[in-house]
């Protein structure tokens, strides 16, 4: 089926068309866009821990195990930290790896009949893979994968039909490294299995299963037995408390990922997209647009079950990967906070074209029915599929571009640019460290911490102050990311003390409790400790209940502003340095705000 056909070489020449066709396309994506939620946890994590240490490599990101895909996004950030360009470039060269892998499987299964260019085009351009494209942490999950799976699909087939064992080798060393980067690439085996079969069984091997079981032997011990021990790390690193199991909703984004989602993509759609800040955009099709996905279905499949003997064994497996693929994200990720929106940001669905696209590649060659010999090759048939595919490829673009719009309304490049800016004036500016702190909501929430403190995030940053846990020179960022003066606001004080003229007398042998007018709930506090020393030394400082501080004082009267995490209704004062005396005044403790 690989060999090459006579007077087939335009197909090539085509098939290298649409190729570059799609990878101008995505390109413009990738270079308007910029680092998105997950992309800062990437770069802050490349920023606090060793490129090859385990604690790096093999972190529980969101449940996701990816030593590979935090190699890559580690090596880049270090390069060139909050420079757009080497990741937007890493978007491309994968996109390439995984059509290029697309296209060797489908010449592996077609050769080089014209009929490849059908399914060539489905996976090159449909938005069913754009927004795992477009979000570069998510990018580096999905492409990895989806060029695995489509080699290792090719290695199985040519296993099987010729025997040769560097086809097993090759095949099972490229599963590995897609599990290192996406831990869903173990259903690669599975898919390659079926898509083996399913092509012995059209071709009329009715002891398909068995005959690719034993031509493959090989592989599938291979890929099993990585498998297994892949999810033996995946469960040692994984916390699987995280996951709240919410089965209704389960269903729910299961149904709303067909309907809003894989039935538009089938023509091309959205067309249109969402997007709310702090949200990735998701898709929102028109009415028109799922009828006309539900007509286009249906009549596929009417035409291909007339036509194709086997055909409906072939969409059963279809249907039953759009269930396998989504089911154990959706159980895992589900429960009574989650949005439906989740199923239509199509970000779990670049697998799914793949199949689809082999899938329809082992369709064609199964034996035409005798009763559809009006359907045989003709001037008209011609006409009416290259009409579809460009009308196909014109829908895929104008999704495309719309999502490219939503995609640009992202906050997080003005914010980073404003912070880089105000680091740069900072650092020629004063000597004074920066109090850490949290990046604003919109760029990255508080379920990140400490990924979303300052300090992480811009750790990479060389012309910068550094984040301390108290400084004497307290400045806040704003909702733009601009360093401003700031205050501590009063949300509780520390009452007066007992001692007059002195207020807490803190000596070595003497630590204070320093009580507040009321008690303060678990999270980060700042509080504003005005002193008199007695000489230089070191101090530390705690809730009630919650982890200590370790601050420097010098003498004379001073002000130190210190970051107090925990809760409690007092503030805890110890002296560590010998022969220090510190007298401490009433002060506020509550968040840093602009004045």
């Amino acid at each position: 089926m690989g060999a090459w056909r006579p007077g087939a070489r335009w197909v090539l020449h085509a098939a290298v068309a649409l190729i570059v066709a799609q990878l101008v396309l995505r390109a413009v994506l990738a270079f308007q866009g910029y680092f998105y939620w997950d992309d800062l946890i990437l770069i802050s994590r490349a920023g606090t821990h060793p490129l090859w240490s385990p604690a790096y490599l093999f972190d529980d990101h969101d449940g996701h195990v990816m030593p590979a895909a935090f190699l890559v996004a580690g090596a880049i950030a270090k390069v060139a930290p909050f420079n757009w360009i080497g990741p937007a470039v890493s978007l491309v060269v994968l996109q390439l790896v995984a059509s290029l892998a697309i296209l060797r499987a489908l010449h592996v299964i077609l050769g080089w009949r014209p009929l490849l260019l059908i399914p060539l085009t489905f996976a090159l351009f449909s938005p069913l893979t754009l927004p795992a494209f477009a979000w570069w942490a998510a990018a580096l999950n999905a492409l990895p994968m989806v060029a695995a799976m489509a080699w290792v699909c090719a290695d199985a087939i040519m296993l099987v039909r010729t025997g040769n064992r560097r086809y097993a080798l090759s095949g099972a060393l490229v599963f590995f490294l897609g599990l290192t980067f996406f831990e869903k690439a173990a259903v690669i085996p599975f898919v390659a299995f079926a898509i083996t079969a399913l092509l012995a069984y059209v071709l009329g091997d009715r002891s398909a299963l068995k005959t690719v079981w034993r031509g493959g032997l090989r592989l599938w011990i291979a890929t099993g037995a990585l498998t297994a021990a892949w999810v033996g790390v995946y469960l040692l690193v994984v916390d699987q408390r995280r996951w709240t199991l919410d089965y209704p909703m389960t269903g729910d984004l299961l149904v709303r990922s067909v309907t809003h989602g894989i039935v538009p993509g089938l023509i091309g759609g959205p067309w249109q997209w969402e997007r709310w800040a702090p949200s990735s955009p998701w898709a929102l099709p028109q009415w028109p647009v799922m009828v006309v996905g539900w007509v286009v279905l249906v009549a596929v499949i009417a035409v291909s079950v007339a036509r194709k003997e086997h055909a409906r064994v072939l969409w059963f497996a279809a249907a039953a990967y759009v269930i396998a693929c989504q089911l154990p994200i959706y159980l895992m990720r589900s429960s009574r906070f989650t949005a439906i929106e989740l199923a239509q940001t199509l970000r779990y669905l670049p697998d799914l074209a793949v199949v689809l696209t082999l899938l329809a590649a082992v369709g064609f060659l199964a034996p035409n029915r005798v009763t559809s010999a009006r359907l045989d090759a003709s001037r008209t048939r011609t006409v009416v599929v290259v009409s579809c595919a460009a009308l196909f490829v014109t829908s895929c673009v104008y999704s495309t571009v719309t999502f490219t719009t939503r995609w640009r309304d992202n906050p997080t490049r003005a914010y980073v640019a404003n912070v880089l800016t105000s680091l740069s004036a900072a650092n020629a500016d004063t000597t004074a460290p920066l109090l850490e702190q949290e990046v604003d909501p919109l760029i990255l929430q508080r379920f990140a911490w400490p990924d979303n403190l300052f300090g992480h995030v811009f750790a990479l940053v060389r012309d910068r102050p550094e984040f301390s846990t108290s400084t004497t020179d307290l400045r806040t960022f704003d909702r733009k990311g601009r360093l401003v003066d700031a205050q501590v606001t009063w949300v509780r004080h520390t009452l007066p003390g007992p001692k007059p003229q002195c207020g807490y007398l803190v000596q070595p042998d003497a630590p204070v409790r320093m009580p507040l007018d009321g008690p303060m709930l678990p999270t980060e506090w700042t509080a504003e400790i005005n002193y008199l020393a007695n000489n230089d030394g070191s101090m530390t400082f705690a809730l009630s209940d919650g982890d200590a501080t370790r601050v420097q004082v010098h003498p004379g009267l001073n002000r130190v502003f210190v970051r107090l995490s925990g809760a409690g209704n007092a503030v805890i004062a110890i002296a560590n340095t010998s022969a220090l005396s510190v007298c401490l005044a009433s002060g506020p403790v509550g968040y840093v705000a602009p004045p």
